[in-house]
C-alpha cells in the first residue's frame, strides 16, 4: 500500500479515478430510476420489480465468491476497465432490443450479469483506493468519492425521470451505457503500478475462504458483517418500494419519482462532508450505530406520509444514515486489512452481508402487495432501529477500532 501523505488535489491518478467514476455513477443513477420504471410500465407489478432486484443481488453474491481472488491476482486498473466495458455492452443491449419490442426477459439476463461485473468492479475499486492515496487519506478519499457520487445522483435521477417521461426509460439506460465507455477510457490514463504481492502465486480453493477467515478473526468486522446481513434484508428492496409508492400508490409522474430519489442523494453529500469530522469527534461506534438508528426511524416515517416533499426529506435522512455508516465501515476495512488480502476480504464481506438481500427484496415487495406500504416500512424501520441498538452491545461500539494491534495474516 502506498503510504505517502500528500494532498488529494495533487494526486494525478486519484483525480483521474475520481472523475471517471463520478461520471460512471452519474450514468448509474439513470438506470437506478429507469430499470424499475421499465418493469412498472410493462407489468405494473411491484412483485416483478422486487424479483428483478433480487435477481440482481443474487448475481452480485455469486460474483462476490471469486471477485476478491481476481482482484488480488491481476492488475486492478485492468480489472476495472474490463468490468466497465462489459457493463457498457450489457446495458447498451437493452435500448437496442427495446427499439424493436419490449422484452422483460432480457432484463433478467442483463441486470444480474451487469450486477456481477459491478461486484467485481467494486471489489477492485475498494482494493485500489488505498494504493492510490496515503494511509491517512483513506477516509478523506472515500468521503470525497462518496460526496461527488452523491452530487451526480442529485441531478441524475431528476434528469432520468424527465428523460424517461419524454423519451422513455430506455433512453436513460442508453445514457448509462455510454458513461461506462467513458469511464473505461478515463481509467486507461491511470499510470499502472506494480504493487507488492505476498499472496501465493498458485490459486487454491482456500483462497475463497481467506477473506471470510480474516473477517471472522477481527471482532469489529465480524460483528459488522453479521448485522449488515440483516440490514441488507431490510433495505435491498427499499428503492423499489419508493418507486412503487410514489409512482403508483400516490399516482405521481416519472419525473416526480426522479425528484424523490435525487433528494435522497443529498443525504450522501451531507454524509460525505461530515463523515471524517464526525468519526474523529465521535468515534467509529457512535457514528455507525447512530447513523443506522436514524435511518431506521426515517424508514418507518416514510410509510406514515402521503406528502411527496415530506417523503423526499425522509428518504434524504435514510440515505444520509446509511451513507455515513457505509463510509465508516468501508474505511475501517481498508485501514485494518493488509493490501494483499484487501480484495478477498472485501468480496467476502459484501458476499456475506448481501446474502439475505435477494430474499429481503422479494419478501418486502411481496409484503407491500399484500399488506401495503405503510405496514412494511413501519416494520422494516423498527427492526433497523433494533439492530442499531443490538450493535451497541458488540465490539462495534469501540471508538477507535482501527488503532487496535494489527492482526496476523
Amino acid at each position: 500500500m502506498v503510504m505517502e501523505s500528500r494532498s488529494l488535489w495533487r494526486n494525478r491518478d486519484f483525480t483521474i479515478f475520481w472523475f471517471a467514476q463520478t461520471l460512471s455513477v452519474a450514468g448509474d443513477s439513470f438506470s437506478y430510476v429507469a430499470l424499475p420504471l421499465l418493469v412498472l410500465h410493462a407489468t405494473g407489478s411491484v412483485t416483478q420489480m422486487g424479483l428483478l432486484t433480487g435477481v440482481a443481488a443474487a448475481g452480485s453474491i455469486i460474483a462476490g465468491i471469486f471477485a476478491g481472488v481476481v482482484a488480488d491476482r491481476v492488475r486492478r486498473r485492468t480489472l476495472l476497465i474490463v468490468c466497465d466495458v462489459a457493463r457498457f455492452i450489457l446495458y447498451a443491449s437493452i435500448p437496442v432490443v427495446w427499439w424493436f419490442s419490449p422484452q422483460i426477459w432480457l432484463l433478467y439476463v442483463v441486470v444480474p450479469l451487469a450486477a456481477a461485473f459491478a461486484m467485481v468492479f467494486r471489489v477492485g475499486y475498494v482494493a485500489a483506493v488505498p494504493y492510490l492515496v496515503g494511509a491517512d487519506k483513506i477516509t478523506e478519499a472515500n468521503g470525497r468519492l462518496s460526496g461527488t457520487y452523491a452530487a451526480a445522483w442529485v441531478g441524475g435521477p431528476m434528469l432520468a425521470g424527465i428523460i424517461s417521461g419524454v423519451f422513455g426509460p430506455t433512453a436513460a439506460v442508453a445514457i448509462d451505457a455510454s458513461t461506462f465507455a467513458v469511464s473505461a477510457i478515463g481509467l486507461s490514463f491511470i499510470r499502472p503500478r506494480t504493487r507488492p504481492s505476498e499472496a501465493p502465486s498458485r490459486v487454491s480453493a482456500r483462497d475463497f475462504f481467506i477473506g471470510a477467515q480474516f473477517l471472522w478473526k477481527h471482532p469489529v468486522l465480524r460483528s459488522l458483517t453479521v448485522l449488515l446481513a440483516f440490514l441488507a434484508f431490510l433495505t435491498t428492496g427499499l428503492t423499489d418500494i419508493y418507486v412503487f409508492y410514489v409512482g403508483h400508490h400516490l399516482n405521481q409522474p416519472d419525473r416526480t419519482v426522479g425528484y424523490v430519489l435525487a433528494a435522497g442523494a443529498v443525504g450522501t453529500i451531507i454524509a460525505a462532508v461530515l463523515v471524517s469530522y464526525a468519526r474523529r469527534a465521535l468515534g467509529f461506534g457512535a457514528c455507525w450505530i447512530g447513523s443506522y438508528a436514524l435511518s431506521g426511524f426515517a424508514i418507518a416515517c416514510v410509510g406514515l406520509s402521503t406528502s411527496v416533499p415530506v417523503i423526499a426529506g425522509l428518504v434524504t435522512v435514510v440515505v444520509f444514515g446509511t451513507s455515513m455508516a457505509g463510509i465508516c465501515s468501508l474505511s475501517l476495512r481498508q485501514e485494518v486489512t493488509p493490501d494483499h488480502l484487501l480484495g478477498r476480504v472485501t468480496s467476502a464481506f459484501w458476499t456475506i452481508h448481501m446474502s439475505l438481500g435477494p430474499i429481503g427484496a422479494a419478501v418486502l415487495t411481496v409484503g407491500v402487495a399484500r399488506y401495503g406500504v405503510r405496514a412494511l416500512l413501519l416494520a422494516a424501520g423498527t427492526i433497523c432501529v433494533l439492530i442499531a441498538v443490538a450493535a451497541s452491545l458488540t465490539p462495534i461500539r469501540q471508538a477507535r477500532p482501527e488503532a487496535a494491534p494489527a492482526m496476523g495474516d
